[in-house]
């Protein structure tokens, strides 16, 4: 199914956060370092260091040829890839930023992070247009619904939030984890939304209802990450327990461990982020040990 291809060793400090760009030979990378790498999944090679950055990056994320970075220090920069400058960086938060999301429909972007509030920023000129408080402590996760109507907070305090996208009104708290809500995601045509924890379980909510469909008892340590193939019906998890999991979406069926333990070859410590390429032929994961891994998917 999934098979290690490639190492990148670059980095010199943890690296937090992994997005692809629209061309399925690139994808970016950047931690603790202070500055955003550009790889070659075409040539299995660095690139350049992209921009650097004024504190650590702890979320990347790609729309329409830029570059969204947010920062610990509660800002984030815009990297327009064809100017191949930063067009703009703004002070967003007073506490980092975890999590960036743009809302297409809408043509808005959402930042959140330590400080629990949520801001809506307009992808034109970049000005805030909203902001509100979702929760008292950390948000961590942002999940958009692929419609579009409903977006899903995973927070500090166990519960996930579910926001009407039209109005940024509260529509359910969804209680069922029994620590922070560390990663979401819905599945690609909104059957279900999947939560994972600091509990290392895996949740699985049916929409529309939200209704706790299964539990599944993941990993040994927080569930970091949960990332949907492009195209099959596959999902993968990361862990801070050193592994990936490779999961069938339709029955969450196990098919693939990789590890140091089961595999022979994976990552020394936590696993904080793992991304498809665009044509799903790789997954590419990074964490606390500094090394970026491509992994190969064998159908």
């Amino acid at each position: 199914m999934l098979k290690h291809l490639q190492t990148f060793s670059g980095h010199q400090n943890p690296v937090y956060a992994l997005a692809s760009s629209n061309k399925a030979e690139t994808f970016f990378s950047a931690g603790n370092d202070k500055g955003v790498v550009e790889w070659s999944l075409d040539k299995m090679a660095f690139i350049k260091v992209k921009m650097p950055v004024q504190s650590s990056v702890y979320y990347l994320h790609y729309h329409n040829n830029q570059l969204f970075v947010g920062e610990r220090s509660g800002a984030f920069s815009v990297y327009d890839l064809i100017e191949q400058k930063v067009i703009i960086r703004i002070s967003a938060h007073t506490k980092p930023i975890f999590n960036i999301q743009t809302v297409k429909s809408k043509n808005e972007l959402l930042t959140t992070g330590e400080d629990g509030t949520v801001a809506v920023w307009s992808l034109g000129d970049f000005k805030e247009i909203y902001r509100f408080q979702a929760a008292y402590d950390t948000v961590r996760a942002i999940a958009i619904s692929p419609d579009e109507t409903e977006v899903a907070f995973g927070c500090k305090d166990h519960l996930i939030k579910i926001y009407n996208l039209a109005d940024y009104s509260l529509k359910q708290n969804l209680e069922g984890h029994s620590l922070p809500v560390t990663a979401l995601a819905y599945h690609p045509t909104g059957e279900y939304l999947i939560s994972g924890s600091r509990d290392a379980q895996l949740k699985i909510w049916n929409l529309p209802a939200y209704e706790l469909r299964q539990t599944i008892p993941a990993h040994m340590f927080t569930v970091y990450d949960i990332a949907f193939h492009p195209a099959l019906p596959y999902f993968a998890t990361s862990s801070q327990d050193k592994s990936i999991k490779l999961w069938d979406a339709e029955n969450f069926k196990l098919y693939k461990i990789l590890s140091l333990e089961k595999a022979g070859i994976g990552h020394t410590h936590s696993i904080n982020k793992i991304i498809w390429s665009n044509d799903g032929k790789y997954l590419i994961s990074t964490g606390d040990d500094r090394q970026v891994m491509v992994w190969e998917m064998e159908l």
